[in-house]
């Protein structure tokens, strides 16, 4: 018996040190291929728009234009619950939040496109617009302001595909190189898209190129990271079974923070005609679930893809395409895709109305059952810790996109934002790849 340790035992430190050793190559794993939610801000959508069309006013004229069609179509709370087939109580909460994001923020992320929203064009052509690109991208990061710049803006260069492979390559350096060149560092709030991956090798060729960059410019190595476009068939299973999208984190090499899902792409893909391509589609459902888990614990979010129904023309049609659109931005989050793409400004207010209704149904509740938990108090429902880091998050995120106040959940929950953190897992994480140099 030890006799630091009177308690009697069969088994001693010795046992426990062998378990340790064996183990310890495994926890290194863990460790580095599943390190948890960054504890960011992810943004509620992406929105993107072809290169030539990119000016340093679009963010503020995507808003403009989407609180117009609100007054033309739903001018009050009311009319905007009857459209929506919303609570006209929870729409009430609603549609005031809204307008304000609208008027405020109206774009959380914005990517400027240069592949299937730009095309082939010249190589000057394109070439002078990569470079004006990064001069917009370069002065508003300057100054900011939530109005003009979103809280992430990058590229979608063209993919690793031997047609246009040469192509993405020298738009992606041309903007690098003019942003660089412009101030000591990339912006924090950098995204770089990368579209069509097939193979992961294609992963792999891509953050190799950020490497040379990197160490060609004097940056900290591996802080560029990247996001996938999951729009192929052999992006989501391999011709021998595996999850393929699972073997692309691998080979980002660490620089992976995002794998999107692309509707139309995917959907033809898999043969399915132009009129069932849907992110609803049972195709779509079985992509994203492969995506959910291959990412799961990995830091790498989700994104759902978008749909192409716009909400123009009479009243009666812009209603529908925005029945539809909140539809599928309510169904998205109720299967934990938090984020998703928009293609047109008037998708704007259903995609805030459907994000701020999802968090503002239940935050009472929630912050009710997150306040019995960290008071160990009772309940009509008994909370483990993985829910209560699931209550924390889901305030949070509520409270990232406005949906929420930081001030209506202190005073309900009695907890403050660091503390929900804390419950949440974010203060434990490392923040995910970013571009500081």
């Amino acid at each position: 018996m030890d006799p630091h340790d009177p308690v009697r035992r069969t088994l001693g430190p010795r046992a426990a040190q062998q378990v340790a050793d064996l183990l310890a190559p495994v926890d290194a794993e863990l460790a580095r291929r599943y390190p948890g939610d960054p504890g960011t801000r992810q943004p509620v959508h992406t929105v993107y728009v072809p290169a030539d069309a990119f000016t340093a006013d679009t963010v503020r004229t995507w808003g403009d234009q989407a609180l117009a069609a609100l007054d033309a179509h739903a001018p009050d709370a009311a009319s905007f619950a009857a459209a929506l087939d919303l609570d006209p109580a929870l729409a009430a909460e609603v549609y005031p939040r809204v307008r304000a994001k609208l008027r405020d923020e109206p774009v959380e992320d914005l990517r400027i496109d240069f592949e299937d929203g730009y095309g082939v064009r010249p190589e000057a052509e394109e070439d002078a617009d990569a470079l004006r690109a990064a001069r917009l991208v370069a002065a508003a990061c300057a100054g900011p302001d939530p109005t003009r710049v979103p809280a992430r803006i990058g590229i979608r260069i063209k993919c690793m595909e031997v047609a246009v492979r040469e192509r993405g390559i020298r738009t992606l350096d041309l903007f690098l190189t003019a942003l660089l060149d412009t101030a000591p560092r990339l912006p924090a709030r950098l995204v770089l898209t990368l579209p069509k991956v097939t193979y992961a090798a294609q992963v792999t060729a891509m953050a190799r190129l950020l490497g040379a960059f990197e160490e060609a410019r004097g940056l900290a190595r591996g802080g560029i990271g990247f996001e996938i476009q999951i729009e192929t068939a052999q992006a989501v299973l391999g011709p021998d079974g595996a999850a393929t999208v699972a073997r692309m984190i691998d080979a980002g090499q660490g620089r992976v923070t995002a794998l999107h899902y692309g509707t139309f792409d995917y959907s033809a893909a898999l043969g399915v005609s132009a009129a069932h391509q849907a992110p609803d589609h049972p195709a779509a459902d079985h992509a994203k679930a492969v995506m959910q888990l291959a990412a799961a614990g990995t830091g790498v979010r989700l994104s759902d893809g978008s749909t192409n129904v716009l909400p123009v023309g009479p009243t009666e049609r812009v209603h529908a395409a925005w029945r539809l659109h909140h539809r599928l931005v309510s169904r998205a989050l109720a299967r934990a895709y938090y984020q998703g793409w928009d293609m047109h400004p008037a998708h704007l207010p259903t995609r805030y109305a459907a994000v701020y209704a999802f968090y503002r149904a239940d935050w009472e509740r929630a912050a009710d059952r997150l306040a019995a938990y960290a008071a160990r108090a009772g309940g009509d429902v008994l909370d483990e810790p993985a829910t209560a880091r699931a209550l924390a998050g889901h305030l949070l995120r509520g409270a990232d996109c406005d949906a929420l106040g930081m001030d209506e959940i202190t005073t309900r929950s009695g907890l403050g934002r660091e503390r929900l953190e804390a419950y949440a897992g974010r203060a434990e994480q490392k923040v995910s790849p970013s571009t500081e140099g």
